[in-house]
């Protein structure tokens, strides 16, 4: 069996009874970082063979920990904090074990992203979690392009050295919503400031120390800034084709392509027509 097991994410009173004792029966633990996982097993008193694996070893060592189950092992794996597979590797030992036909399990715990998502003090149900924002322009805009569809609680992982500068990209985006950033979650100085993206903005004007989650709900701001459609596609038609046209409104509006692509020639016949 493998067990993804998950570790305190700041308390190590969080460390479950039932992960513990599966900790001390498990041959052996793989983790993301051994000098990490070696002192939280040192704290446990718990003395087992320790492997690493992490995002630059993920494929090979999943090879390995496949053979182990294979052989009848009992193997565990860990992240630095929290839940294996959430940002963390974890998901390509998951997929492993399902291709192969061997059983896995989770070992439930701390996770930062159901607490943050309730104590955000924002409608907790539904919301999503994107993880990091890519650091790379283009990929980050894809995924705000992604968070822009989304009306509910969206959760966010960030370093504090970025947390201003991923705010102000949310308020630019998104207009002055409601929001939360949660800082040092189940630590001794754990807190949760809550405000507008603006004035968090503000707040963090300084940087803070410890990782980070932003909350917030995204508004409707490029909605009800954006042109209609019939407005837009005129002004696009003055110089784009009838396909460019339509591609670049369906996209900016984010609306279906063949919708637009029909009215866009609606809308190009009619002018011709007039012009007769």
């Amino acid at each position: 069996m493998l067990y993804l097991v998950a570790t305190p994410i700041g308390n190590l009173g969080d460390l479950s009874a039932r992960a513990i004792e599966t900790l001390r029966a498990v041959d052996c633990i793989y983790c993301e970082d051994t000098r990490h996982t070696g002192l939280l097993l040192q704290h446990f008193d718990i003395q087992k063979p320790t492997r690493s694996l992490h995002t630059h070893n993920e494929r090979e060592r999943t090879e390995e920990v496949v053979e182990a189950l294979k052989s009848g092992r009992e193997i565990a794996y860990v992240s630095d904090a929290g839940m294996p597979g959430v940002s963390d590797p974890g998901a390509m030992l998951v997929d492993a074990c399902y291709r192969e036909g061997l059983p896995c399990t989770v070992i439930p715990g701390a996770s930062a992203v159901p607490i943050a998502a309730v104590l955000s003090g924002l409608p907790a149900q539904p919301f999503s979690f994107f993880g990091f924002l890519p650091r790379e322009s283009k990929p980050r805009r894809e995924m705000l392009d992604a968070i822009a569809g989304v009306r509910h609680q969206v959760i966010l992982y960030e370093s504090p050295h970025r947390v201003q500068a991923t705010l102000r990209d949310l308020l630019d985006r998104f207009g002055d919503g409601p929001a939360a950033v949660l800082r040092e979650l189940t630590k001794k100085y754990e807190t949760v400031e809550r405000g507008t993206l603006s004035a968090l903005v503000e707040r963090f004007s300084d940087e803070p120390k410890g990782e980070c989650v932003i909350c917030f709900v995204p508004s409707a701001k490029e909605e009800a800034e954006a042109p209609d459609l019939d407005a837009l596609l005129c002004e696009l038609l003055e110089t784009e084709s009838v396909k460019d046209a339509a591609a670049i409104a369906a996209e900016r509006l984010r609306l279906p392509k063949k919708t637009v692509y029909k009215r866009a020639l609606e809308l190009k016949n009619r002018k011709s027509e007039e012009n007769a």
